[in-house]
């Protein structure tokens, strides 16, 4: 029986890990859905107000284009996941690309989409040293401390 799997992914080495895994591991009949959230800084781009200091107007246009070129390393990554997973056997139809903006926080709306229907998540750790990870938090631990009848698989 397939299994939905939800794989949160960035545009790091360690999703291109996490694809890798998953086509060493799982049986390609189970559907994938790889999700990234976005931050919405996008938003500010648009924006033309008083209270916007003159330095950020001046740079405005830079930061736009750094908008533009997350997404585009975003799309990319997304791209290298699914050519890993069909190369694995993995049906091109059951690999489903989703990038949405951050709407309530990574973790929580990683943990929101989970809660649709998937039986799994599979996601990597990014690695924050122990001081960080414990004054921060990171997104998986976030995600593990908070997602409801869903198994979670970290990978290093």
């Amino acid at each position: 029986m397939a299994q939905k799997i939800l794989v949160p992914i960035d545009d790091s080495s360690n999703a291109l890990r996490v694809a890798e895994f998953i086509a060493g591991v799982f049986n390609p009949d189970n559907d994938i859905t790889l999700l990234s959230i976005l931050q919405d800084t996008a938003a500010l781009c648009d924006m033309n107000s008083p209270e916007l200091t003159p330095y950020f107007m001046s740079q405005q246009s830079t930061f736009c284009q750094l908008e533009d070129r997350k997404r585009q390393l975003i799309d990319e990554a997304m791209g290298r996941a699914t050519d890993v997973l069909i190369a694995a056997g993995f049906n091109e139809s059951r690999i489903v690309q989703k990038v949405q903006k951050k709407k309530n926080g990574v973790a929580r709306d990683i943990v929101d989409e989970a809660q649709k229907g998937y039986q799994i998540i599979v996601m990597g750790r990014r690695g924050l040293s122990g001081v960080q990870e414990f004054l921060m938090g990171s997104v998986s631990q976030k995600v593990i401390h908070t997602v409801k009848d869903v198994s979670i698989v970290i990978v290093n």
